[in-house]
């Protein structure tokens, strides 16, 4: 069903000020960035390995980012499950009495099909079931 960890969701104030950490000391590789007008958040993609690493930043204090950092600080926002058939994962966990946060899939960053499960029902984790498109595998 969970085919592996597709990328972990790490909030930040600033792109700009958090990539260094990532390139220079870190050494991965930027894949690419991209704004995601509907979520109102600024998105960089980072390589580490078969998992990536997105570094999210509020382009509004309206954007559900901004009022994570404001409650929480920066840190792990969410992990990405890549899946296939998203809309029958969905059901697989509404079944299993997780509460869905998105009832239906979305579109998020890269062009993905994407839906988040609330995270009282997962322990405090805010997961986001990730089904990617052929061809699209940066995001």
């Amino acid at each position: 069903m969970i085919k592996k960890v597709d990328h972990i969701g790490i909030a930040v104030s600033s792109i700009e000020e958090a990539l260094p950490l990532y390139t220079e000391v870190l050494k991965l590789e930027l894949l690419g960035m991209e704004v995601v007008e509907n979520q109102k958040v600024k998105v960089a993609f980072i390589k580490a390995g078969e998992t990536k690493l997105e570094l999210l930043e509020p382009t509004s204090e309206e954007s559900a980012i901004a009022k994570f950092i404001a409650k929480r600080g920066q840190g792990i926002h969410h992990v990405a499950l890549g899946v296939e058939s998203i809309e029958e994962r969905i059901q697989d966990m509404k079944e299993n009495g997780i509460r869905m946060i998105d009832e239906e899939s979305r579109i998020g960053a890269g062009g993905a099909n994407v839906a988040f499960m609330h995270p009282k029902s997962t322990g405090s984790v805010l997961y986001e079931l990730c089904e990617k498109k052929e061809g699209h595998d940066h995001a």
